[in-house]
């Protein structure tokens, strides 16, 4: 008598970020068989998928943000919810969390990345151990960071689940977190590792239909892993991640490194995509869209090995007739290895409230090269409003070449690079082009004349 195998898939998972970098790191952190969709959604996930949808809410107005959370969640469709928040809190995130909590029976708060450095103990975000509204991390943000998660998600009612409960022996953090959802408040979970996520990961699933939850890549990463688990031991085995799995690799070596500073993975030589018609690889382009300190750095480091710079005037972005085209070719071909990296000349002063519009400049000085090019795209709002431009609507989540960098696949075979602007040490941008360029020279030690420092843009990540 023959006996039919039946294949068990993990569980639906349906996530929402609010831009582009914060999606893909979701994506890769889970390390589940799924795509990025650049929403707005139309359709929920599939059987055993894992979907991350890319709201683009981080700068509009907050009701406006909220409305797309409540459209978004009509695609749910009874499976597992996570709400990914920025690290340090900013964006709309009391809008959001306002709209996200409606229907649901409770949600479990976990906003701790332990491999960035970002913790929470009694209730309070800490960056490298010092209270986010003490640093200087909001310093392009309009108002003051605030002294709490709590604070931050305004008008959702919470509770602080301390960190002894997070470690206590279960089931104390399961009674925990049951007995807050049952009082009527949203527990916010303290966590200061990847096994403190791990845990509550474990907690807030065994609460059963309409818990959500709601945190960074890393409550992502211990969601991936639990449920990867429960795909495993009901037989559908590794074929339920990602190809090669890339993405675990990369979390296994982030675990080691808890302030970002990783291990790289090895290149492979099918994330070189050729360009049409068998011709040498495509052009790297590489647009740089934040203002943090460490860019300069970062840009500094491409240009010594071999790479052109392009700064763009910023004036020349926010006004249509003198916008550029960018051309990424020099009078003899191609620049050295073919990689050129843009962005915007901050020579002179910008009005931070001019940011969005610089964006878009950019992102449409570099559309046409870009249809050529394969990418690496700093800043959520940077890579929505680049890809935007190439009518690009779905990602494929291949692997992190280090945490937050991740390389997706678009429909049309290129790669596509997206990372956080805050995220990545001086190294970060060659790293990233030597995964995608493996004959990419090192520095060449040679004396490099700074690069322009980026405009003061104030753009979210």
């Amino acid at each position: 008598m023959s006996r039919t195998t039946r294949t068990v898939l993990p569980p639906r998972l349906f996530a929402l970020a609010d831009d582009l970098s914060g999606a893909a790191e979701v994506a890769a952190a889970l390390g589940l068989r799924g795509r990025i969709v650049l929403g707005p959604a139309t359709a929920p996930p599939r059987d055993g998928e894992s979907v991350v949808l890319d709201l683009d809410t981080r700068q509009l107005p907050p009701a406006d943000a909220a409305s797309a959370v409540r459209a978004a969640l009509a695609y749910a469709d009874g499976g597992v919810v996570l709400k990914k928040i920025d690290s340090l809190l900013r964006g709309n995130l009391a809008a959001e969390a306002v709209a996200y909590a409606t229907g649901a029976r409770g949600v479990v708060i976990a906003p701790a990345l332990p491999v960035a450095g970002r913790t929470v103990r009694e209730g309070v975000v800490n960056l490298h151990g010092t209270a986010l509204h003490a640093t200087d991390a909001w310093r392009a943000e309009s108002g003051a960071a605030p002294v709490s998660v709590g604070a931050a998600l305004g008008g959702v009612p919470t509770r602080v689940v301390p960190l002894a409960t997070v470690r206590a022996p279960e089931p104390a953090l399961h009674d925990r977190l049951r007995a807050v959802v049952a009082e009527g408040y949203h527990p916010v979970c303290d966590a200061e590792t990847d096994a403190d996520l791990d845990a509550i990961a474990e907690a807030a699933l065994r609460l059963g239909p309409g818990i959500r939850l709601m945190g960074t890549g890393g409550l992502a990463a211990a969601l991936g892993r639990r449920l990867a688990r429960v795909a495993q031991a009901a037989g559908a085995g590794a074929g339920a991640g990602l190809p090669g799995r890339d993405a675990d690799r990369s979390t296994q070596a982030d675990r080691h490194h808890p302030t970002g500073t990783d291990t790289p993975g090895s290149a492979r030589a099918d994330d070189v995509s050729p360009a049409p018609g068998g011709t040498p690889p495509r052009p790297l382009l590489v647009v740089v869209g934040t203002a943090e300190p460490t860019a300069v750095a970062q840009i500094a480091q491409l240009v010594a090995a071999g790479a052109r710079h392009v700064p763009l005037p910023a004036h020349t972005l926010t006004d249509r007739s003198t916008r550029p085209t960018l051309d990424i070719c020099t009078g003899v071909g191609r620049v050295p290895h073919g990689v050129t990296v843009v962005s915007i000349d901050g020579s002179h002063a910008v009005d931070p409230g001019a940011a969005r519009g610089l964006v878009v400049g950019l992102a449409h000085a570099v559309a046409e090269a870009a249809h050529e090019s394969d990418l690496v795209l700093t800043g959520g709002e940077t890579a929505r409003r680049v890809l935007d431009a190439l009518a690009i609507r779905e990602l494929l989540p291949l692997d992190q070449i280090h945490h937050g960098a991740v390389r997706s696949r678009t429909p049309d075979g290129r790669r596509v690079v997206t990372r956080p602007g805050s995220y990545g040490d001086t190294d970060s941008l060659l790293r990233i082009a030597r995964a995608l360029r493996p004959g990419l020279a090192p520095p060449s030690g040679r004396p490099v004349a700074p690069p322009v420092q980026p405009a003061p843009l104030g753009e979210p990540t």
